[in-house]
């Protein structure tokens, strides 16, 4: 489906949404410049176990009280909603005491660090009537959702494989390897264009920096319908990569998101089966296939930022009450995938049923 991303209502100006940003450091800034618009929501609150990078936050931001701890910013009754940029061990305990506190949670992919953390997310939110929302930024992209139309409505027709890469020179995490910090991104894709969770994953790694801690997966999923995803995440290569390949029955597709200006190709290439069934197959030309070439379409994308149409949304389901299109279960089935990711690895590629 494609994301219906709009603004609130302008009335919204004068009430805008109480925001508190919970983790200060790569990925909070970001956040904070698309929530502190005094429009549709401001950051009240900023916190960060860092006070060097609260300094800064109290230097650009001076209507923005900051704390070290999140308590104080969780009982302030302006605050409605919880965006949570903190590593990903640290995201079950937050998310649940900013539920627990009533308010509406934004939390960073991956949901939890376990499926068992991610599901009582879920079931708490569910509780409390809040909304609990995933970001899954790739989701809020407009190539990727255009892309996910070119599927849902048939025009590559049915999918043999997606292969996927999504490489880069660092940044080198501690917390957790390239699958739950790269592939996390591809596996909400694939998903979010299927409509369907992965049924089974093999995947092997290497640790070469932070021994125990993958530093490139390599990963295969299986799908219903037959459909292959094959993924590359690396955080120890030398150029940064973020292509998808999508082959189907009648068309195939590539997205680069590294392309801004033509991100999607469409080829109108295939092969066409022109195979006979005679009583003795004695030759070649009796058992072949036709290769069709035809013209690369490129489709106009609009530009946008994701993240800022992530943020929109998660406001606009906070204001209207509506589901996400990232919640919580979709971050939910990523985790799960991810689980059965590290049980491959750990099997020496053995393929791992996902759990339902």
């Amino acid at each position: 489906m494609t994301v219906d991303i709009k603004k609130v209502e302008t009335n919204m100006a004068n009430n805008p949404i109480g925001v508190a940003v919970v983790g200060a450091g790569y990925w909070g800034p970001n956040l904070i410049r698309n929530f502190h618009n005094h429009d549709t929501s401001v950051v009240r609150w900023v916190v960060d176990r860092s006070a060097s990078r609260l300094d800064q936050i109290r230097k650009r931001f001076r209507d923005i009280k900051v704390s070290e701890s999140y308590d104080e910013a969780f009982a302030d009754s302006t605050v409605d909603a919880v965006v949570i940029a903190t590593p990903t061990t640290t995201h079950h305990t937050v998310a649940d005491a900013a539920l627990q506190a009533d308010k509406h949670v934004l939390v960073e992919k991956p949901i939890a660090s376990t499926s068992v953390h991610s599901l009582a997310l879920c079931e708490l939110a569910k509780k409390r009537g809040k909304i609990l929302m995933v970001g899954h930024v790739f989701v809020y992209n407009l190539g990727i959702q255009r892309v996910g139309q070119y599927i849902k409505n048939g025009d590559v027709g049915g999918i043999h494989y997606i292969a996927m890469d999504r490489t880069n020179l660092g940044p080198i995490r501690m917390d957790v390897n390239a699958a739950w910090d790269l592939a996390s991104h591809d596996i909400s894709i694939v998903n979010f264009w299927l409509g369907c969770n992965a049924l089974s994953v093999s995947a092997i790694g290497g640790s070469w920096i932070n021994q125990g801690i993958q530093d490139a997966v390599f990963a295969t999923l299986r799908y219903p319908g037959n459909v292959i995803v094959n993924l590359r995440t690396s955080w120890l290569n030398p150029s940064k990569t973020r292509q998808i390949t999508v082959v189907g029955e009648k068309r195939m597709l590539t997205f680069d998101d590294m392309n801004m200006l033509e991100p999607i190709r469409i080829y109108d290439k295939g092969v066409t089966d022109e195979r006979v069934s005679p009583a003795f197959i004695d030759n070649f030309a009796s058992f072949r296939a036709s290769i069709r070439e035809g013209d690369v379409v490129i489709p106009k994308v609009f530009s946008g930022e994701p993240l800022r149409n992530e943020c929109e949304h998660f406001i606009d389901c906070v204001t209207k009450g509506n589901n996400p299109a990232s919640d919580g279960h979709d971050g939910l089935a990523v985790v799960r995938v991810l689980e059965a990711m590290d049980r491959s690895m750990a099997n020496f590629g053995r393929e791992e049923n996902v759990d339902a």
